[in-house]
C-alpha cells in the first residue's frame, strides 16, 4: 500500500498463483473491472480499502470465488452495490463500511452463502428494500450502525435467520416496528444507541426471544408502554443510560414486566426523582442497578426488597429529601452492604442540608412537613356521550412554596395542547399549607377521547401521580332498522325487523303491549334471530294482536319503536245455529254468536231472502240475537245468518217450525194421557185375574191331599 496505484491489471498479478492475501489498501485505485484477477490465483484475503474506488463491476471478484475469504473496501467511494455484484461462495467477512451508499436493494449480496460479517457502517444509507440481505443465511455479525435509517421492518431483515449481533447505533430510527423481527430469531444483541427513539410500545420486541443484550442509551424515550418488554424472558442486559425517563420509574406501570432474567439495568442520567415502590417489579433476578445522575428525591419503601440478588446499586444525588419516609433506606443499604456504590445527600430540611443520609441520625428523619405534593382529590372514571363536553379534575396539597407545574398523560403520555385550568389557596384550617387544582377540559369528546386520564403535579421536590381514571365514550342508540305496522292472516307468519347501532353496540328487547307475556312464547311460536335482526311469529293466531315494542339499549341510553300486528282471520261459527218449534203468539230467539278479525258484519236472510223487520223483531248489538216475537205462521222458514268481513263470508242456517194454536196441543195432550190409563187398566186387571186363578188352583190341590 500507499504506492498511488490507479488500476488493478491482471497481467501484473497472473504470476502470483500460491498468492494468498493482497493488501492494496492507501493507494489510488478507482474502479475494479471484469478480468482484473486473472484465473488460477488462490487469494483468500483481499484488502482493497482506502482506495477511491467508485465502480465495482457485476462479477469482478469471480474469478477469486473459490478461495476468497476476506474482503474489504472499506473507505472509497462506492455509491452504489450492483445485485448479485459478489459471486463468493467461501468469503466470511465483507467490509463496504465508509463509502457513500445510500440504498441497499433486494438480493445485492446473493451468492456470498458462507458471510458471516457484514460492515455497513458509516454510509449514508436511508433505506433496506425487502430481501436486502437475501442469501445471507449464515452471517452472524451485521454493522448498520453510522447511517440514516429511519426504520427497520421485517422485509429488509428477511433471511436472516442467524444474525447473532445487529448494530443499528447513530442512526435516525424513531420507532420500533414490532414486526421488524420477526426473522431474526437467534438474535444475541441488539444495539439501537443514539437513535431518535421516544417510546417503547407493548410488545415492540416480543420476537426476540433470545435476546441477550438490548441497548437503547442515548435516545429520547420517555414512555414505556405497560409489556414493551414482553418476551425477552432471556434477556440479560438492558441499557436505557441518558434517555428522558421519569414516570417509568417514578409511577409503578408495570414496564419491566417479563425480564425474570435481566441481571444488569443501567437508568443513568435520566430525569428520575422518585423511585415507585413496585416501580422494579418483575427483576427478582437484577444484580447490578444504575440510577446514577438523577436528581432523585425520595424512594418508596422496599422499593428494592424483591431483588434477592442485588449486589451493586448506584445512585448519586444530591437532593434527597429526608424526611420520614426515608428513614428506612440507610439501614438497608448497610445491611445489604450497598452504601459503597451510593453517594445520597439531603437538600430538605434545612437543617439536614448537604448531610449524606448516612450521618443523620434515625430520629433526625421526621416528617414535620410535606413538601413534596400530596394528592387530595382523586381524577374519577367516566363514561361520556358522544360530542359533550366533559372534565376530569385533580387537586394536591403541599407545604413548600416552591412554584407548581401540572400536567396530564393519557394512557401514560403527555398531553401537550391540552385545556387546562389551574388554580391555587390557602388550605383555611392552616395557614402554611397551599392546595392546588388542576382541570382538564375535553369539548366534545370523541373515541379518540378514550384512555386513562392521570394528573401529575409537580415542584422542586418531586412529581406526585394520580389514579389513572378511564373515559368511556359512548352513543346513543339509533334505529338503523324500525318495525313497521303489519297485517297477517291466522296460520301465516309474522315477521318484524328491529336494528340499532350505538356505543358499545346496544341491546335489543321486544315487549307486546306493555308487558312480557307473549302469547306466541308460551307455545313456542315465537322466534328471536338476534344475528338477522328478526322476530318471527309462526301460526299467527287472533290472540297474538297487539301493538309490539322494540327496545335498543346501552349505557348511554335507550331507544323506542312500536309496531302494530294486526291478525286477519276469516269469519265463522262459535256455537251452531239450532232449529226451533214454536207455537203461535210465542217468542222464538236465534243466536248467530260470530268471531273472526276483523270483527264480522252479521245480516239475517229468510228463505234466502233479505229478512223483512217489523215491530216483532228485535237485533241486540252486531245482530248476534235475532228475536221474534208473537210469531204467526209467516214466520216459520229457514233463517240464515250472514257473516261478513274483508276476508270473506260465512252462512249458518236455521229452521223455525210455527205450531197453529195452543188447544190443539193440549187435546193430543189429553188423548195421550187416555191412552196411558186405559193400558195402565188392562194391566191391572190381568194381574188381578193371575192372582185369582193362582189361588183358586191352591185351594183345590190342598183339598185332594186332605181327602
Amino acid at each position: 500500500h500507499h504506492n498511488r496505484i490507479r488500476s488493478i491489471e491482471a497481467s501484473q498479478l497472473k504470476p502470483y498463483v500460491a498468492l494468498e492475501t493482497l493488501d492494496l489498501s492507501f493507494n489510488d485505485i478507482t474502479e475494479i473491472r471484469n478480468g482484473c484477477f486473472p484465473q488460477g490465483l488462490h487469494i483468500k484475503e483481499l484488502y482493497l480499502g482506502s482506495n477511491r474506488i467508485s465502480t465495482l463491476e457485476p462479477g469482478a471478484f469471480d474469478s477469486l470465488s473459490r478461495s476468497l475469504l476476506t474482503l474489504r473496501l472499506s473507505k472509497n467511494r462506492i455509491t452504489q452495490l450492483p445485485v448479485k455484484a459478489f459471486r463468493l461462495p467461501r468469503l466470511t467477512q465483507l467490509e463496504l463500511n465508509r463509502n457513500r451508499i445510500r440504498l441497499i436493494e433486494g438480493l445485492t449480496f446473493q451468492g456470498l452463502d458462507s458471510l458471516e460479517v457484514l460492515k455497513l457502517q458509516r454510509n449514508n444509507i436511508s433505506k433496506l428494500t425487502d430481501g436486502a440481505f437475501w442469501g445471507l443465511a449464515k452471517m452472524q455479525v451485521l454493522h448498520l450502525d453510522y447511517n440514516s435509517l429511519t426504520e427497520v421492518n421485517s422485509g429488509s431483515l428477511y433471511g436472516l435467520s442467524s444474525l447473532h449481533q445487529l448494530h443499528l447505533s447513530n442512526n435516525s430510527i424513531s420507532r420500533i416496528n414490532p414486526d421488524g423481527w420477526s426473522f431474526c430469531q437467534k438474535l444475541h444483541e441488539l444495539i439501537l444507541s443514539y437513535n431518535n427513539l421516544t417510546r417503547l410500545d407493548e410488545g415492540s420486541l416480543a420476537d426476540l426471544g433470545g435476546l441477550h443484550v438490548l441497548r437503547l442509551s442515548h435516545n429520547s424515550i420517555n414512555h414505556i408502554a405497560e409489556g414493551a418488554f414482553k418476551g425477552l424472558k432471556n434477556l440479560r442486559v438492558l441499557e436505557l443510560d441518558h434517555n428522558d425517563i421519569s414516570g417509568t420509574i417514578e409511577d409503578t406501570n408495570g414496564a419491566f414486566t417479563g425480564l425474570e432474567n435481566l441481571s444488569k439495568l443501567t437508568l443513568f442520567g435520566n430525569k428520575i426523582k422518585s423511585v415507585a415502590k413496585k416501580a422494579f417489579s418483575g427483576l427478582e433476578a437484577l444484580e447490578h442497578l444504575n440510577l446514577g445522575d438523577n436528581a432523585i428525591r425520595s424512594i418508596q419503601a422496599d422499593a428494592f426488597a424483591k431483588m434477592k440478588s442485588l449486589r451493586q446499586l448506584h445512585i448519586n444525588s444530591d437532593s434527597f429529601l429526608c424526611d420520614c419516609q426515608l428513614k428506612w433506606l440507610p439501614p438497608w443499604l448497610m445491611e445489604k452492604e450497598l452504601q459503597s456504590f451510593v453517594v445520597a445527600t439531603c437538600a430538605h430540611p434545612e437543617s439536614l442540608k448537604s448531610k449524606s443520609i448516612f450521618a443523620v441520625l434515625p430520629e433526625s428523619f421526621v416528617c414535620d412537613d410535606f413538601p413534596k405534593p400530596q394528592i387530595i382529590i382523586q381524577p374519577e372514571t367516566t363514561v361520556a356521550v358522544l360530542g359533550k363536553d366533559i372534565r376530569f379534575t385533580c387537586s394536591a396539597a403541599s407545604s413548600s412554596s416552591s412554584p407548581m407545574m401540572f400536567a396530564w398523560k393519557k394512557d401514560n403520555e403527555v398531553l401537550h395542547n391540552a385545556e387546562i385550568e389551574n388554580f391555587a389557596h390557602v388550605r383555611a384550617k392552616d395557614g402554611e399549607v397551599m392546595e392546588y387544582t388542576t382541570i382538564l377540559h375535553l369539548r366534545h369528546v370523541t373515541f379518540a377521547h378514550e384512555g386513562r386520564y392521570q394528573c401529575i403535579i409537580t415542584n422542586h421536590f418531586g412529581s406526585t401521580y394520580s389514579n389513572k381514571a378511564r373515559l368511556t365514550v359512548n352513543v346513543l342508540p339509533s334505529f338503523i332498522k324500525t318495525p313497521h305496522d303489519i297485517t297477517s292472516r291466522t296460520g301465516t307468519t309474522a315477521r318484524l325487523e328491529c336494528a340499532a347501532e350505538g356505543h358499545p353496540p346496544p341491546q335489543i328487547a321486544w315487549q307486546k303491549d306493555g308487558g312480557t307475556d307473549f302469547p306466541a312464547a308460551r307455545e313456542r311460536r315465537m322466534h328471536v334471530m338476534p344475528d338477522d335482526d328478526v322476530f318471527f311469529i309462526t301460526d299467527v293466531k287472533i290472540e297474538d294482536m297487539g301493538v309490539y315494542s322494540c327496545t335498543a339499549q346501552n349505557s348511554a341510553g335507550s331507544v323506542l319503536a312500536n309496531a302494530t300486528l294486526t291478525v286477519l282471520e276469516t269469519p265463522s261459527l262459535i256455537h251452531p245455529l239450532e232449529d226451533h218449534v214454536v207455537s203461535v203468539g210465542e217468542t222464538v230467539a236465534l243466536q248467530c254468536k260470530a268471531t273472526g278479525s276483523p270483527p264480522p258484519r252479521i245480516t239475517w236472510l229468510k228463505g234466502d231472502q233479505p229478512l223483512i223487520v217489523t215491530e216483532r223483531h228485535h237485533f241486540t248489538s252486531g245482530n248476534q240475537l235475532l228475536v221474534v216475537r208473537n210469531v204467526v205462521l209467516e214466520d216459520a222458514g229457514k233463517y240464515t245468518c250472514e257473516m261478513s268481513n274483508t276476508l270473506g263470508t260465512e252462512r249458518a242456517h236455521s229452521h223455525v217450525s210455527i205450531l197453529q194454536s195452543l188447544g190443539c196441543r193440549k187435546d193430543r195432550t189429553t188423548v195421550g194421557i187416555i191412552t196411558i190409563a186405559v193400558v195402565c187398566s188392562i194391566v191391572l186387571t190381568s194381574l188381578v185375574w193371575v192372582c185369582i186363578i193362582y189361588q183358586t188352583r191352591k185351594k183345590s190341590e190342598e183339598y185332594s191331599v186332605t181327602n
